[in-house]
């Protein structure tokens, strides 16, 4: 059962990168993203100008081509804040992408070979999920792996993985008050292992390291309204986490994480963090169950439909938690036009439940 799938081609993988800095970064990615597109969408202020190494396939958005490209529905992409990477997802035109933020360096693995994090996400995507019952070797499709004794046959089949996420060495991905309290603390942990998160089991993604299959989950990986004039910050990754993956469950799809690893080499200020946060830090204890109790109607068949039938729930119950929810909910639904606008060849080609 641990045959690997087929690789994807370089032309079916674009690499979304956020960014309000020079892209020296990029030079130490050279051997493992030389051969893919890069959308940098920068954020911040139009009129200045980023720097990015000679030899790289690339295209360049700011805010002035976001408001030229999407007129009014610009408004639903976050400004002064990493979520204005799902531009890119929305503009690229490729089968999977993967975005990566510009502060993460190759990591090497205990032996100290260099680790290509994007060759081991294609092999995450690229074979089966088992979200419907655990095999305590992880996962059953990885090299030198299987399904252990007493694992039900008529499961092994697995489904497809839309989601590939990846972990981080050095920095961890804490929160504010973490940070505080753990200000010294890195992650130096590196565990050898890939799993299938279960169905009906959220979890905290991270946008930093993260590979996801842009023509079937796509429509889902909207990181929200965040940043600039929004009362939250620094939550847009992880809401897209929670709706994708009520998403994937509710049409069997599969969501991986673990390896690979990247190098995280910078840890943001705890302060401006809380600030972003704040809100986030209560909210949450009321948008969590919110998720973790949501169900779509059989009438979802498509992952636009099921995004849409989420955005009405969140009008409908968080709405009284605060007024920004509505607004939330407005902009997935103006995200979803922008979708079908910009992709509209993709409508028939998402998985019947």
């Amino acid at each position: 059962m641990s045959a690997l799938g087929n690789l994807p081609a370089p032309e079916d993988v674009d690499i979304v990168i956020p960014t309000i800095r020079n892209l020296d970064f990029l030079e130490q990615w050279r051997p493992f993203f030389e051969r893919h597109k890069l959308i940098i969408v920068q954020d911040g202020d139009p009129s200045r100008v980023v720097k990015i190494p000679e030899g790289f396939n690339y295209e360049l958005y700011n805010r002035n081509d976001i408001e030229r490209i999407l007129g009014k529905r610009a408004e639903c992409i976050s400004f002064k804040d990493s979520a204005c990477r799902c531009f890119g997802f929305l503009v690229s035109k490729a089968k999977y992408v993967y975005t990566i933020d510009d502060d993460c360096f190759v990591a090497e693995d205990p032996q100290g070979n260099k680790i290509n994090a994007l060759d081991q996400h294609l092999r995450n995507i690229s074979t089966p999920s088992t979200p419907f019952f655990f095999n305590t070797l992880y996962d059953p499709f990885a090299q030198g792996s299987d399904f252990v004794r007493g694992y039900p046959f008529s499961l092994r089949e697995g489904v497809e993985t839309v989601v590939s996420h990846g972990l981080w060495l050095n920095i961890p991905d804490y929160d504010a008050p973490t940070q505080l309290v753990k200000p010294a603390e890195r992650n130096t942990r590196y565990v050898n292992a890939v799993m299938t998160v279960p169905k009906g089991s959220l979890f905290p993604m991270c946008g930093m390291n993260l590979t996801f299959n842009r023509e079937v989950i796509g429509p889902a990986m909207y990181f929200g309204l965040m940043g600039h004039g929004q009362p939250l910050g620094r939550y847009d990754d992880m809401w897209a986490g929670w709706c994708t993956k009520v998403i994937c469950d509710h049409l069997s799809l599969g969501v991986k994480t673990g390896l690979p690893y990247i190098w995280h080499s910078k840890a943001s200020d705890p302060f401006t963090n809380l600030k972003k946060e704040y809100k986030g830090i209560f909210w949450q204890e009321e948008i969590i169950p919110f998720f973790q109790s949501v169900t779509l109607s059989d009438d979802c068949q498509t992952v636009c439909d099921c995004y849409l039938e989420l955005a009405q729930k969140v009008r409908d119950e968080l709405s009284d938690l605060d007024p920004y929810f509505t607004k939330l909910a407005d902009a997935m639904g103006t995200w979803i036009e922008a979708w079908k606008e910009l992709n509209p060849e993709a409508q028939g080609r998402y998985p019947q439940k």
